[in-house]
């Protein structure tokens, strides 16, 4: 069946494994490219090895690895790269996330591939890059979010390290990666050059920080974890209820003034103390202090569909929108 979608017709050869790289590859599945994965005859990609498992067969590959063609290639063996190298011949991209060097030791890199295969993207994913001091440093996801800076950012003030719940280094690596391509494409598209993608996960963590740099460089503080409040914004944090926690974001004045009247607090939007959203994240523990008032009197599902009625955004961590039956 021939794939649909805005890169139907675009081949990619996949030499990714793990997460960041087969991430990138997925996506352009999912956009409609035909994604031919090379995997090692002995175990294949590394994540073949991850749980949970279903029936001997790891969930966690397939769940970034569906809708790609699979072959198994030793490119050490003169046969196997005869087919590699006709696969490339018929390629648009090819994209990997070995360590710097690898590809070039297996005589692939992009310095060998691009005379031979001059309309052939070349897309890399590793942890640092391939120039500068830091590209022959091993990285895996929890590695760059340390040295990124979103493990400083992300917990309870005064706590322990904290890992992002998920693997956001090889995520945003691999979503970088995929927004690359596609504009590498295009670039081919209008001038009919082809170009190396290369893309470092520390770089895209320290993208990702959002405002934190732009805190510590105006303010010269050094941002630090805050739990569940936003640092710019307030009321937008987790906020206890009478049996649990609800999560608001009233992310503007007019939203606020929503919330007081949900609230049956409208004095708080008329308090001199919260009039903007300045004064209100300067005085953000006194205000928490009157809405946690106001939202121990109910249930997090009764709040929630006060706030829905109100237009006020809210939700609870890993709930259900809807009340439960009664």
């Amino acid at each position: 069946m021939t794939a649909s979608g805005p890169l139907s017709g675009v081949t990619v050869v996949d030499m990714t494994r793990i997460l960041a790289g087969p991430y990138c590859t997925l996506m352009m599945a999912e956009l409609g490219a035909r994604v031919i994965k090379i995997e090692p005859p002995k175990g294949g990609d590394d994540a073949r090895q991850y749980g949970p498992f279903t029936n001997g067969k790891s969930t966690y590959f397939v769940s970034v690895n569906r809708g790609k063609e699979s072959i198994a290639l030793d490119l050490k063996s003169a046969g196997d790269k005869q087919i590699f190298e006709a696969l490339l011949g018929r390629a648009d991209v090819v994209v990997e996330n070995f360590r710097p060097g690898t590809m070039e030791k297996l005589g692939y890199g992009w310095e060998t591939l691009h005379p031979r295969y001059p309309k052939l993207i070349y897309a890399a994913a590793s942890g640092f890059g391939h120039t500068g001091p830091y590209s022959h440093y091993p990285a895996y996801d929890m590695v760059v979010q340390g040295i990124g800076g979103i493990m400083s950012v992300t917990g309870e003030p005064g706590g322990g390290l904290t890992r992002v719940g998920m693997s956001i280094g090889d995520i945003g690596a691999g979503l970088y990666t995929t927004i690359a391509v596609n504009a590498a494409l295009y670039h081919r598209a209008q001038t009919g050059e082809a170009t190396k993608v290369d893309i470092g996960m520390f770089d895209c963590q320290l993208a990702l920080l959002e405002n934190a740099v732009m805190r510590y460089t105006t303010s010269g503080t050094i941002p630090g974890p805050m739990g569940a409040r936003h640092p710019s914004i307030t009321p937008f944090e987790a906020y206890k209820t009478k049996d649990g926690n609800l999560i608001i974001a009233a992310g503007n004045d007019a939203i606020f003034v929503k919330l007081c009247r949900a609230l049956a607090r409208p004095d708080l939007a008329d308090n001199p103390q919260f009039k903007t959203n300045d004064l209100r994240n300067t005085n953000n523990r006194t205000l928490a202090t009157e809405i946690e008032k106001e939202l121990a009197k109910d249930t997090t599902h009764g709040w929630m569909a006060v706030l829905e009625k109100a237009d006020v955004p809210s939700s609870c961590a890993g709930c259900s929108a809807a009340a439960p039956d009664s």
